[in-house]
């Protein structure tokens, strides 16, 4: 009979060989595969659990105080908002994520959607399928070069996303207030306050992660001091952007236009205003995505798990440090083997 007990609450891929490989090494462990959407499912599913590797379902505190024997959670993706972090340190659970599977994949397409609102792709590909053979609908179009590329927020992606976007000329500024400014500078950066960027900038990057602090960190009043009408991308969380403002400010003409990966409420309603806004582009949730960051991100979520019931160690990427103070578990050492993720969707 298994040891331990691990749940996936929730996950939105074809099957779970890349949690099994790893989570199967261990005759220890038995893996459950729930599909939890609510609360009550959750306590159902993970009441006695061991392990749980996480998606979207709410591991809330009144989820992680019915939970007996929970020693680690790990989440798929880099933010953990599904999860009361502060529940879980009082109850000495492990709180992991997987900070670094995507980061050129979300950069990527960070900049995918810059060049495709600026040099108008989106609008010229449907004028052409529409009969319209006409570069004035396109109009009007400027230079990138020179103009200023701001980031909100400056980790592992919009470290990416600079790197990418110097080459065409760029002048970057990025704000984030736990940033050295000596590394910054280093990186061709500079580092300003969220009010200077939404002054100076030309396009606005948002890579913020979602907490209380940074919910709604772009509201009315940033929008009003939108001088140069810019446009707006986000490939990090809705709520990050105070989506009602940001509706007033296009039709306000505050800023130009918006391109967006994700939104505030996923899927986006059918009568969201921005479905009938020509100056957006929409994107459903994909930056994160490649075969091969998919294939990175599920096996670290569950190397997190194996870590901590199996090697007694501490998750590579934990993300509540002061668990540390109550739970005896040695340092995290090591590096992690992806399977190759060819042919698996």
């Amino acid at each position: 009979m298994a040891k331990f007990k691990v749940v996936v609450t929730d996950w939105e891929f074809e099957d779970l060989r890349f949690e099994e490989a790893v989570l199967y090494q261990s005759p220890e462990i038995e893996v459950i595969a729930a599909q939890c959407r609510t609360e009550a499912e959750v306590i159902h599913a993970c009441h006695d659990a061991d392990g749980i590797i996480n998606q979207y379902a709410p591991l809330s505190r009144q989820v992680i105080e019915s939970l007996t024997n929970c020693q680690v959670i790990t989440r798929y993706g880099v933010g953990v908002n599904t999860i009361d972090l502060e529940a879980a340190t009082e109850r000495g659970i492990c709180v992991a994520n997987v900070p670094d599977y995507c980061m050129d994949e979300v950069s990527d397409h960070a900049l995918a959607l810059i060049l495709s609102w600026v040099r108008k792709v989106v609008v010229a590909n449907q004028q052409v399928k529409n009969g319209n053979w006409d570069f004035k609908v396109t109009r009007p179009i400027h230079r990138l070069r020179n103009q200023t590329l701001g980031l909100v927020g400056f980790g592992r992606i919009p470290q990416s996303l600079a790197e990418k976007a110097k080459p065409l000329g760029f002048t970057i500024i990025a704000s984030d207030p736990y940033f050295p400014v000596a590394e910054a500078k280093r990186k061709g950066v500079t580092l300003v306050s969220l009010e200077t960027l939404v002054e100076e900038s030309d396009i606005i990057s948002v890579h913020a992660p979602l907490t209380p602090a940074t919910k709604g960190m772009l509201g009315k009043e940033q929008f009003a001091r939108m001088k140069k009408k810019p446009l707006i991308i986000n490939t990090s969380r809705g709520p990050v952007i105070d989506e009602s403002a940001l509706v007033e400010a296009l039709e306000r003409g505050q800023v130009a236009g918006a391109a967006l990966d994700v939104v505030e409420e996923e899927p986006i309603a059918a009568q969201h205003p921005f479905l009938s806004m020509n100056q957006v582009i929409l994107t459903p949730h994909v930056a994160w995505y490649s075969e091969e960051a998919e294939a990175e991100m599920r096996t670290k979520a569950a190397v997190g798990i194996m870590d901590v019931l199996i090697e007694k160690k501490y998750p590579k990427y934990l993300v509540n440090l002061e668990v540390k103070n109550d739970k005896d578990l040695r340092e995290q050492v090591g590096q992690v083997t992806i399977p190759n993720s060819k042919g698996t969707r």
